[in-house]
């Protein structure tokens, strides 16, 4: 329950901030950028690029999951559907009122789904491989997101305030959620 409830308010929060127009995460201003250049949706592109970075795992011994297959199938679906089903905002108020739901949406279910213990999205074995050969937390996801941010933004990808207060308010709102709903112990 919790790792599909997960995913399914993660694909949510996806479909508020892409809809919002403020500015995307930046795995989602690449995804973005993607889908502008070659027609395929978002969703599409978020399950694509899920599998290719899973054979990014091959040489950084990163084991998957069904926590990890289920991101990378259902996590484009979930977001698909929420654009498909948001009205577009018309109104200023409208955007600001999807991108401030969307961070805490995407904060919590990140905690939902890891918090499942079936396995990382395929992003996240990406940095956990690096880490494993000895760059630093801070260092290894900083390298990951500033290069996805890059090349989405240089294919067209959606970079704004949403994507500013992406970065700043991730990391506080999920240590906030993170002592409400406690990642269980094994």
């Amino acid at each position: 329950m919790r790792l599909y409830g997960g995913l399914a308010l993660y694909g949510t929060g996806i479909g508020l901030q892409v809809e919002s127009g403020l500015g995307n995460d930046p795995w989602d201003v690449f995804h973005e950028g993607l889908a502008i250049r070659t027609g395929w949706t978002i969703g599409a592109w978020i399950i694509g690029v899920g599998a290719l970075v899973m054979l990014l795992w091959i040489p950084l011994r990163q084991k998957p999951g069904i926590g990890t297959i289920s991101n990378v199938v259902f996590l484009g679906l979930f977001a698909d559907a929420a654009m498909f089903l948001l009205p577009t905002p018309t109104h200023w108020a409208a955007s600001w009122a999807y991108l401030l739901l969307a961070v805490p949406s995407i904060a919590l279910a990140t905690l939902l789904y890891i918090g499942a213990g079936m396995g990382p999205g395929p992003r996240d074995g990406i940095m956990t491989g690096l880490i494993r050969l000895g760059l630093s937390v801070r260092l290894a996801r900083f390298l990951i997101e500033i290069t996805v941010l890059v090349i989405g933004w240089l294919l067209g990808g959606t970079v704004g305030v949403g994507t500013l207060l992406f970065a700043l308010a991730i990391g506080p709102l999920t240590q906030f959620f993170a002592k409400r709903f406690p990642l269980p112990t094994t």
